[in-house]
């Protein structure tokens, strides 16, 4: 294998003034984190990119594998390494170029001489390296302005290091570096897509979810356990609370008129989320609302919910329609998982006509006939926790195998 490191570059990171390596220290430590199961990674952070050595061809596929999905990297590089001598420069490009000679492409080679010392110029190593390419690829053509393929050629002080792929990372901060918010993960499209718009902007999440069984199967608890799981692939563990809500949603369905059912569920849910968010030392509260999407998810709807709290509530999915949202939740995996055929609590009890425009007077008015703050306690007291990813069991026969 000619791959020997892969180098990071940051992005936005980049941007970063005097904590900037407050961020690149947490970027180290998820990737760190990603790539548990491989064994200790070797690690070289600089200020503008990171270097990680690569030591066999297994552990490169799972690294190529999952890179794309760890937020803080802006693109990535796998890297090749040759001695300090042009023949061998002009063999490792030949090598390196290899993996397009079923193409019809153009190209450009670009030099950087962080050793000074060096003693050919640059323009020099692109002339004699280009050559090189161009007498053995007759599909490769030269395009200096605009090239499909550009390959860097960077003389360190220690090596030449070579590489002509740039694969595009998934932006965004690293998970972690913006702290702690509590997602409100329902099981439908939309929340998990949220979950992942706050995670690339650097929060930690941990989700809750309200159950309310029989009215809720278990296959309900399943699929929203597998959207947490699969919230963790893009670099960080997620603690999922599981809520009984059936006692307060049947209260509910008694004691308020029907056409406020929907208002005052949601408003018992965030009075719930709020107290679990204190108790784990979150900032915030995350939903998947999109405006004007359904009922609950007006503009007075929105005023009426945010009414039994001061916690900031983060709704970055608040401007998408839902087919941006659909989109988005394709392309991270989570969409096939969301449209199990299987309801959540948000869609029991719902009335024929549920108000669009609720006033907060009224809603307060008919929730001040019923004491809910014990049902309240209760039901964060008796909340179930799961972490993801799930660690696998290990067999205990296996050592007997």
């Amino acid at each position: 294998m000619i791959w020997k490191e892969i180098l990071i570059r940051y992005g936005e990171l980049s941007t970063k003034g005097r904590n900037k390596k407050d961020f690149i220290s947490r970027l180290r430590t998820n990737i760190r984190h990603t790539f548990s199961d491989i064994g200790q990674l070797n690690i070289l952070t600089e200020r503008d990119r990171m270097h990680i050595e690569i030591e066999n061809e297994e552990q490169y596929d799972v690294l190529m594998e999952r890179l794309p999905k760890v937020f803080g990297i802006q693109s990535f590089s796998p890297v090749s390494i040759c001695e300090k001598n042009l023949e061998d420069m002009k063999k490792l490009a030949l090598t390196v170029m290899e993996q397009f000679k079923d193409r019809q492409i153009t190209f450009k080679v670009e030099v950087r001489r962080s050793d000074k010392s060096f003693p050919l110029e640059s323009h020099e190593l692109q002339r004699e390296i280009g050559g090189a390419v161009l007498s053995k690829n007759p599909n490769i053509s030269v395009n200096v302005k605009k090239p499909d393929v550009e390959l860097r050629v960077e003389v360190r002080k220690n090596a030449i290091y070579m590489m002509a792929q740039i694969i595009q990372g998934a932006g965004g901060m690293p998970v972690g570096s913006n702290g702690k918010s509590l997602l409100m993960l329902s099981g439908g499209i939309d929340s998990p897509v949220a979950g992942y718009l706050l995670m690339k902007r650097g929060v930690r999440l941990e989700a809750i979810h309200f159950f309310s069984p029989p009215y809720t199967s278990d296959n309900s608890l399943q699929k929203v356990k597998d959207l947490a799981n699969e919230l963790t692939k893009f670099g960080a563990n997620i603690r999922l609370h599981v809520i009984p809500f059936t006692e307060i949603q049947v209260l509910i369905k008694e004691r308020v008129p029907a056409n406020t059912i929907m208002t005052t569920t949601r408003r018992l849910m965030m009075r719930i989320a709020d107290k679990v968010r204190e108790d784990i030392g979150a900032l915030g509260i995350v939903t998947g609302e999109s405006l004007g999407q359904v009922a609950s998810q007006t503009l007075e709807s929105l005023t009426a919910i945010n009414d039994v709290t001061n916690t900031p509530i983060l709704r970055p999915l608040i401007a998408f329609d839902k087919l941006e949202i659909i989109d988005i939740a394709e392309q991270i995996g989570t969409y096939e998982t969301s449209i199990r055929p299987y309801e959540d609590c948000c869609t029991i009890f719902t009335p024929a006509n549920p108000k669009t425009k609720p006033k907060v007077e009224k809603v307060n008015y008919y929730e001040s006939f019923t004491e809910f703050d014990e049902l309240i306690e209760r039901a964060v007291r008796n909340r179930e926790v799961y972490k993801f990813p799930e660690q696998k069991k290990k067999d205990k026969f296996e050592d007997l195998l």
